[in-house]
């Protein structure tokens, strides 16, 4: 709810100071952003939390959870920074660099997942 309320004003704001000037929004976009990660700090340790408890319940090694979930969150921290970053650019009036980010941000994420990609891999060749 918090996030929610968070947002809303700032884009209510940001509205009002596009009117007046676009650089004063801009910024005030970046500030919700940043606050907006703040607030999400707190989720973020109760899930990982839940990854520690949830590695112990198979009894499988510490590393392998770790092997499998750090890829993936890496795969969404970058497409929610790259997602956020494009936004960002387009407002402030820069599409075609949105639109780099975004590109950059899939070629990131393809890279991030090669671990989850070997390790599916060597699964599939070690059945054969």
């Amino acid at each position: 709810m918090r996030l929610t309320a968070l947002c809303l004003v700032g884009a209510l704001l940001a509205a009002l100071l596009r009117r007046t000037g676009g650089e004063m929004a801009l910024l005030l976009a970046l500030a919700v952003c940043g606050a907006a990660v703040m607030l999400l700090a707190q989720p973020l340790e109760e899930l990982k939390g839940f990854w520690e408890e949830a590695a112990s319940w198979g009894q499988l090694p510490v590393q392998l959870p770790v092997q499998l979930f750090v890829p993936l969150v890496k795969t969404v921290g970058i497409a929610l920074l790259c997602r956020t970053g494009s936004d960002l650019c387009r407002d402030a009036g820069e599409s075609a660099i949105g639109s780099v980010l975004e590109t950059a941000g899939a070629v990131a994420a393809i890279v991030v997942s090669l671990p989850l990609f070997r390790s599916a891999w060597e699964l599939l060749r070690s059945l054969v």
